[in-house]
């Protein structure tokens, strides 16, 4: 049995070099996806040498310089960012398999990455370009930025999103899965949560809060595991298989969660399976509206 003590990682318990959390195929048993997560001072400055795989930086908050080379000449992007993940959706920069960076700035900045030897162009996705997405209803509602989705964007092999769950709402809801290979009805997908807690927007200033959320994972025919963890800013949870799900903002705290999914499958694709005894939930979102706090954008 997979425990939350195995799966669910504490701020920095994944720390390496420069890197805040690193997670790769060092991990025991991981193989696809991949994430760095770090905070940078004035000054500062993040290497990411060439190797075979391709990345996408994703500034948390603050704004961020990037110098890129992959088979061509030396390329310089501003990456214009956000004050903060719950403050709209950010400009991203994907990395071709191969291509070295530097990152330069001040804040903190994720980077998703996929072993592979397919090679597409790197691309400066623009804030505005990014599909913003409200998903669910109700206390079910959610936002979604898909910038690194199939749909939004040519990669080789992972699927990177980010989901920003209101306070008291609950998200990745129903529990689903997608760890067998069932073609056009589900994917074989790691995936990895990167989260963030905050004070529910428009009641910023509480004294001496403490912002958390919940996790929850569970067995499944391809595995055993069982979480159920209070995240925080900056823990990492990474789900081999299982059904997962919810994930819940508790009242007073908005929750952020960065996902960077990959498999073994020939198609990248996010195919997922409802657990049969929760999936009916669906259904009770028609007629609802989505929670009027959303969108979260950015503020003036």
């Amino acid at each position: 049995m997979t425990t939350q003590n195995e799966t669910v990682f504490p701020r920095g318990a994944l720390a390496c070099g420069d890197w805040e959390s690193v997670v790769d195929d060092g991990i025991d048993g991981w193989q696809h996806a991949g994430l760095r997560v770090a905070e940078l001072v004035p000054g500062g400055e993040l290497a990411l040498p060439a190797a075979g795989v391709e990345r996408l930086v994703v500034p948390l908050s603050g704004s961020f310089t990037v110098r890129h080379q992959g088979s061509g000449d030396l390329e310089t992007t501003q990456l214009a960012g956000r004050p903060s993940v719950f403050d709209g959706p950010t400009d991203v920069l994907y990395l071709s398999t191969g291509a070295s960076a530097t990152i330069e700035g001040e804040g903190r900045v994720a980077v998703a990455e996929a072993p592979t030897d397919e090679v597409r162009p790197s691309r400066h996705v623009r804030r505005d370009e990014v599909p913003v997405e409200l998903r669910g209803a109700g206390r079910s509602s959610r936002q979604v930025h898909n910038f690194g989705t199939p749909q939004a964007l040519d990669a080789g092999r992972f699927i990177v999103c980010e989901v920003v769950t209101p306070a008291e709402n609950w998200s990745s809801w129903p529990p689903h899965k997608h760890d067998e290979l069932q073609p056009g009805r589900e994917s074989r997908l790691e995936e990895i949560y990167y989260f963030e807690t905050a004070v529910e927007r428009g009641r910023e200033g509480a004294p001496e809060a403490d912002p958390f959320g919940f996790v929850r994972a569970y067995s499944s025919p391809a595995g055993e595991i069982d979480v159920l963890a209070e995240v925080r800013t900056g823990d990492v949870a990474l789900l081999p298989h299982g059904w997962h799900g919810p994930c819940v903002a508790a009242p007073g705290y908005d929750l952020y969660y960065l996902n960077v999914m990959a498999g073994p499958d020939p198609e990248r694709v996010w195919n997922i399976s409802d657990d049969p005894a929760h999936g009916w939930i669906r259904g009770t979102w028609e007629g609802q509206g989505v929670d009027p706090r959303l969108p979260y954008e950015r503020r003036a």
